[in-house]
């Protein structure tokens, strides 16, 4: 199978591409990045796929050509980061769906299998002392530019299923982590904070819950997807890992022989979410996927040897990411 990975140098989409080379030899990988600020060739592997550097938002004959020459299509490229969004939307806009739509017509076009990647932030938030989880048939209410546009590209994908007949199917992950995500995103951020000798810094009260899950089992989910559903179907993955936002800096300071106390709270960001949980019966049940990393505290130690292991990758990036910060205000 060829199978196209848009975004593939980008923090999951790079993961995807190791993974899917590990496990599935027998694939073709061909990679589409833009190469912003947050794609990263050296975060893919040295070898064993074609590159082409795309923007999947603007109409051309050479990224038509790549698509007619696949099977499937896996479909990553989005721009991220909550507070970028807040800050100018218009390229949220113009990646996730423009560039969406895009990519839908060209499959239309051709004939190929879309699997859409989204994430649970297009539910909105969920109450801080709530049991309650995201399921699929929870209803979007998104909160940010950032997953408002990540709603928006879900419905196109569903109207192309449903009005065109697309072989497509959505997955909607919650928050990744794991070697390789760019140091502007929390985890990494608060690892090379300390790593460097400053202060973690969090947001408000550091209540906030995400449901962390290692950008490997998210990636095994989508293999798995790729290959065992059928046309329309629509999956939440997600590995139990709920942690607030100061339970996973106090780990980090921990593990890096800090004391866990030893942060800063700052302002709150504009319209932070409270909690997101997602619960992944269907996935598990329908498809048999289970998550590899079950222990988050296992999970976070990997991740924290690779960053301590791989400060070539991160340091011009973190110094022109906290260089943004300080000239913002942040």
């Amino acid at each position: 199978m060829r199978v196209v990975v848009t975004g593939g140098a980008g923090f999951i989409g790079a993961n995807f591409v190791h993974l899917a080379l590990k496990e599935r030899p027998d694939w073709t990988i061909i990679v589409i990045d833009k190469l912003t600020y947050a794609g990263n060739k050296d975060s893919l592997p040295d070898s064993g796929y074609e590159f082409y550097k795309l923007d999947i938002a603007i109409q051309n004959q050479e990224l038509e050509q790549v698509i007619k020459s696949c099977d499937a299509i896996v479909h990553f490229a989005a721009e991220s980061h909550n507070d970028n969004s807040l800050e100018s939307p218009w390229p949220f806009i113009e990646s996730n769906i423009i560039g969406t739509f895009r990519l839908l017509e060209l499959a239309r076009k051709h004939h190929k299998r879309f699997h859409h990647v989204s994430t649970d932030e297009v539910y909105g938030d969920l109450e801080l002392d709530s049991s309650d989880k995201f399921t699929e048939t929870t209803p979007y209410k998104p909160s940010s530019p950032y997953s408002s546009s990540k709603a928006c590209s879900d419905m196109l994908v569903l109207a192309w299923i449903r009005s065109y007949g697309l072989d497509a199917t959505i997955s909607n992950c919650s928050n990744n982590y794991g070697p390789r995500q760019h140091v502007e995103k929390f985890i990494p951020r608060q690892i090379t904070e300390i790593l460097q000798g400053r202060q973690p810094r969090l947001y408000g009260s550091g209540l906030q819950v995400r449901d962390w899950i290692h950008v490997d089992d998210h990636n095994s989910a989508v293999i798995k997807i790729l290959e065992s559903s059928t046309m329309g179907e629509y999956y939440l993955i997600g590995a139990n890992g709920e942690q607030t936002n100061m339970q996973v800096v106090k780990k980090l300071l921990k593990s890096l022989g800090k004391s866990e106390d030893d942060f800063v709270h700052v302002e709150d960001r504009a319209g932070h979410d409270l909690r997101y949980a997602i619960d992944s019966t269907k996935l598990q049940t329908t498809l048999g996927w289970r998550p590899r990393y079950s222990d988050f505290d296992a999970g976070l130690e990997q991740t924290i040897e690779w960053y301590r292991n791989n400060q070539e990758w991160w340091e011009d990036a973190k110094r022109v990411t906290e260089n943004n910060y300080l000239k913002k205000g942040h």
